[in-house]
C-alpha cells in the first residue's frame, strides 16, 4: 500500500469529487482516479461509490478513512513529543520532599532523570511537608512528592503511591514472633515514631484511636535512619513504610511484620501550583510514571 495512494483517497473522501481533490493533491484528475483504482485492487474491494453527483465511501471506505485519521493523529503526537525533547536543553527543576522520599526515591529518580536531560541542573530540598508547601507556593520549589492528604485550590495533587505500613522491631523481640501483629500488642512497648503532626503520624494516630491503643511514645523524629537507628539497638518499636526498612529486613538487622486484620497504608503523590506546567516539570512527571514499578515494594513474608 503506498502512502500516496492514501493521500490520494482520503482527498477524494473529503473532498465528495475527484476533480476537487485533484485541486487539492494540485495533480491531475485521471491521476488520482488511477491511484484510488489502484489502492482498491490492491485491497480486493470498493472503496467509493462513484456516482454523477460525486463520490460515496462504503463501508470498507469508512474504515480506511477512520484509519488514515488516526494514523495522522498518532503521527503529529509523535512528532510533537519528539519536538518537545530535544527542546528541553536547559533548564533548572527543583524538588522537595521528606527524608524518606529523598533517601529512597528521589536518588533513582534523578539519575534516570539525569540521563535523559543533562542539561537540566537538578536541586533537592528535604522537609517536612509544610516546609515544601511554603517553598512551592513561594516558587522556591517546583514540585514536591509530599504524604497525602493535601487538599488545597492552589495546588495540582497527583497521587502516584501506596506503601504498606509494617511494624519493625529488633530480631528477637517479642513482637517479631507475631505474625501479623496484634495491634493490641503494641500498647506493651514504647514506641518510636514520626512527629506529631505528619500526615504519615496522623494515619498512626487514627489507628491507635480505632484499635484503641494506648500508645507510650518513646521519640519523636522525622529522620527515618534515626527511627532505625533506635529500634535496631531495641529502645523501642516503630510502624514505618516498608520500603525503607526492606534492606535492614533482608539483612537481619531489622525484623516486620503487617498488623493483624488491616492494611495500614501510606499513600504520597506530586503536588504543585497548578499554573506551572513547564516541560521540565512534565518531563520528571512522565520519568517517574516509567518507573513507577520499581518503587512498588511489598514486605515479603511479614
Amino acid at each position: 500500500m503506498d502512502l500516496r495512494q492514501l493521500e490520494m483517497f482520503r482527498a477524494v473522501a473529503e473532498q465528495g469529487t475527484f476533480t476537487r481533490a485533484a485541486g487539492r493533491l494540485h495533480v491531475s484528475q485521471s491521476a488520482v482516479s488511477r491511484q484510488v483504482q489502484l489502492l482498491e485492487e490492491e485491497l480486493g474491494g470498493v472503496l467509493l461509490r462513484r456516482s454523477a453527483k460525486g463520490v460515496s465511501l462504503t463501508e470498507a471506505g469508512e474504515l480506511l478513512l477512520r484509519m488514515t485519521h488516526r494514523v495522522e493523529h498518532d503521527v503529529e503526537e509523535a512528532l510533537a513529543e519528539i519536538s518537545q525533547t530535544h527542546a528541553l536543553k536547559r533548564g533548572i527543576l527543583h524538588l522537595g520532599g521528606g527524608m524518606t522520599v529523598c533517601l529512597y526515591i528521589l536518588p533513582r529518580l534523578l539519575k534516570r532523570y539525569r540521563r535523559l536531560y543533562p542539561g537540566v541542573d537538578l536541586h533537592v530540598t528535604t522537609g517536612s511537608s509544610e516546609k515544601i508547601l511554603e517553598l512551592v507556593r513561594a516558587h522556591a520549589v517546583d514540585l514536591g512528592l509530599l504524604t497525602l492528604p493535601i487538599v488545597a485550590k492552589d495546588l495540582e495533587v497527583l497521587p502516584v503511591m501506596k506503601e504498606e505500613m509494617v511494624v519493625v522491631t529488633a530480631p528477637g523481640h517479642p513482637l517479631s514472633r507475631q505474625r501479623p501483629v496484634d495491634p493490641r500488642s503494641l500498647s506493651k512497648f514504647p514506641l518510636i515514631l514520626y512527629e506529631a503532626g505528619s500526615n504519615t503520624r496522623k494515619v498512626l494516630d487514627q489507628f491507635f484511636v480505632e484499635e484503641g491503643v494506648s500508645a507510650e511514645v518513646a521519640m519523636e523524629t522525622e529522620n527515618i535512619e534515626i527511627i532505625k537507628a533506635m529500634v535496631a539497638i531495641n529502645l523501642g518499636v516503630t510502624i514505618v513504610p516498608y520500603t525503607p526498612v526492606a534492606k535492614d529486613v533482608r539483612s537481619g538487622r531489622l525484623a516486620c511484620a503487617r498488623v493483624r486484620g488491616r492494611r495500614l497504608l501510606r499513600e504520597t503523590g506530586w503536588v504543585f501550583l497548578k499554573a506551572d506546567h513547564r516541560r521540565a516539570v512534565t518531563e520528571l512527571l512522565r520519568t517517574f510514571d516509567g518507573m513507577q514499578a520499581q518503587f512498588r515494594t511489598r514486605p515479603a513474608g511479614a
